[in-house]
């Protein structure tokens, strides 16, 4: 190996795809941290090289037949290393920090995929697995399907949404009846922008819980959620009860709308069909 734990960090700090490709294109026992990046190296075609996936790497479904090393931002270094990878294709935001500064000074290529929601950082990242695994060719032809896919989603998703788009809440958690929204720059903003609608919420970065008045005043048309169970999650009849949505449009019309979270957030090969079926979801047809 060539040692690409200290180098390469990221699109950001400059990574060279061919040096990477050089280093790591025959690696055969890859961990990947995130389920965007297991995402692409299935559809990649080098599923066979996983030896393990984080928790939030539900598809396509035989990944979840490898061992689970934990959630991607609650790692145990010994967890991830006991799985004796020679690679480590890791989403950025993998942590905690201290454990992926473990990572990154074992014996092991450390690889980072840079975090972003749009269609160009998705194609960098399709782009950047492929020339890591040695698989550029796969990779040009994945990413032309996939903006032909996207761009065609959204072009259609505009032309539906014309002069009336939807305001729509994206609601991250409702544990305790506190609802935790997505704002500004965030993959759930981007993905209801590209499927015609509006982020009903704007003014703050990242996901944040909203005091039942910031609720109410956003006046959503509909509630977005993650299709997921446990203490996060309630049904619609609840959520839609609270007094936080009672004066609101999406109450009203009993408008939610549930969707696998990570073929809805993830920005990876799936996003086109995504925007696709959220604006399907929000306009009919």
């Amino acid at each position: 190996m060539l040692g690409l734990t200290a180098a390469v960090i990221g699109l950001g700090a400059g990574l060279r795809a061919e040096a990477a490709a050089e280093a790591a294109s025959d690696s055969e026992r890859i961990v990947t941290l995130g389920g965007t990046a297991t995402e692409i190296v299935y559809a990649l075609g080098a599923g066979a090289r996983l030896v393990a996936r984080d928790t939030t790497s539900n598809y396509p479904p035989e990944a979840l037949s490898l061992p689970d090393v934990g959630y991607v931002r609650a790692l145990s270094a010994e967890g991830v290393l006991s799985m004796a990878p020679d690679l480590i294709l890791a989403e950025e935001g993998a942590g905690p920090p201290e454990v992926v500064a473990l990572l990154r000074a074992a014996d092991v290529d450390y690889i980072e995929l840079p975090e972003g929601f749009s269609r160009d950082m998705t194609v960098k990242r399709i782009e950047m697995v492929g020339a890591v695994l040695g698989r550029e060719a796969e990779a040009e032809a994945l990413a032309g399907e996939v903006l032909a896919t996207l761009d065609a989603a959204a072009e259609a998703a505009k032309a539906q949404a014309g002069d009336a788009p939807k305001r729509v809440l994206f609601v991250l958690s409702a544990q305790g009846g506190r609802i935790m929204a997505g704002g500004d720059e965030t993959a759930a903003k981007a993905v209801i922008e590209l499927a015609g609608g509006v982020n009903a919420v704007s003014g703050f970065s990242g996901y944040k819980p909203l005091t039942d008045e910031a609720v109410s005043l956003a006046r959503p048309d509909v509630i977005l959620m993650m299709d997921r169970g446990g203490d996060h999650d309630m049904a619609a009849k609840e959520l839609l009860a609270l007094p936080a949505f009672q004066p609101t449009p999406a109450a009203e019309s009993g408008a939610v709308i549930r969707m696998d979270g990570l073929r809805l957030l993830g920005f990876g090969p799936r996003v086109g069909a995504a925007v696709r079926d959220l604006n399907h979801a929000l306009y009919g047809g």
